[in-house]
């Protein structure tokens, strides 16, 4: 079965991604467009075409499938002025790639005949690079028309991903888990550096600590799901440990107790959950974390 003909519009690190492996896949291309000429070109180059611009209703036309992949802010003009100059063919699938928005900003691209939906990978791109498939074994959502459902399902499966229907109305909630797993990650383990750096352990050697840590908790969480891989003094009802903490974090570091309470709080459900917390240790923790 031949695979449709697409164009990428905005060729960020997503856009240039998502090109290179469609057309490694296979798919054929129809062109590139970003505000950018040189980004273009450049992508264009990869891909093996001459079709590259800053008009990108010129690009699109001859597209069957239409991803745009530039920032979220622009996603809905840059459809609507497509939409204008005639750049979507009836019957084209057009696939915007931003994990909180659905694909109702996508409606002057149905008024112009084509189908619209939405195709979120549930990845981090900043690390790719030619020869590296960031698609491979992760989640990508989709949600839109039936047509562009099937189009977002086909493009998933044939990078190797696997693919979720999202509910269109609650989107935002879904990319706040990205946000909070990715992003809060990078967060959190701030946090841990300035408490180890105020304990005496520089930044080099709380990252050779910390990491293999993180990678037995990540483990357990695979193995055993949560809240089973909760451990630690919350889970163990060791109320004069997270105590101290907030002790000497009070004295040294008072500007993380904040967090730290508040995530207290959301762990001692998990760990009445996991089981072994007795009702008088949850009710001393809980006591300890109010702001």
């Amino acid at each position: 079965m031949s695979k449709p003909s697409f164009a990428i519009v905005g060729c960020g690190t997503l856009g240039t991604a998502l090109g290179r492996l469609l057309f490694q896949a296979g798919y054929p291309v129809a062109g590139v467009a970003s505000r950018s000429l040189s980004s273009a070109e450049r992508v264009a180059r990869e891909l093996e075409t001459d079709a590259y611009g800053t008009s990108p209703w010129e690009i699109t036309k001859n597209a069957s499938l239409v991803f745009l992949t530039t920032p979220d802010d622009a996603v809905e003009g840059v459809c609507r002025k497509i939409a204008e100059n005639g750049g979507f063919a009836k019957g084209a699938v057009v696939l915007h790639s931003s994990g909180a928005l659905s694909s109702a900003i996508l409606e002057s691209a149905r008024k112009a005949g084509a189908f619209a939906g939405s195709m979120h990978p549930m990845q981090s791109f900043a690390g790719a690079r030619p020869g590296v498939n960031l698609f491979s074994g992760i989640l990508v959502t989709v949600e839109g028309d039936p047509e562009a459902l099937a189009a977002g399902r086909m493009v998933a499966a044939d990078l190797g991903a696997f693919h979720a229907r999202v509910n269109a109305e609650a989107k935002a909630l879904y990319h706040a888990a990205a946000v909070t797993a990715s992003n809060y990650l990078v967060t959190l383990l701030s946090m841990a550096f300035s408490l180890n750096e105020a304990a005496g352990i520089d930044a080099e050697q709380s990252l050779r600590g910390l990491l293999p840590l993180i990678h037995g908790t990540l483990a357990n969480i695979e193995s055993k799901g949560i809240p089973a891989a909760l451990t630690g003094p919350i889970a163990r009802g060791d109320v004069a440990t997270v105590e101290r903490h907030l002790s000497e974090m009070a004295a040294r570091l008072p500007a993380l107790v904040p967090l730290y309470k508040r995530l207290g709080a959301h762990t001692v459900p998990l760990a009445k959950a996991k089981g072994g917390l007795t009702e008088e240790a949850a009710e001393k923790l809980m006591e300890l974390f109010k702001d």
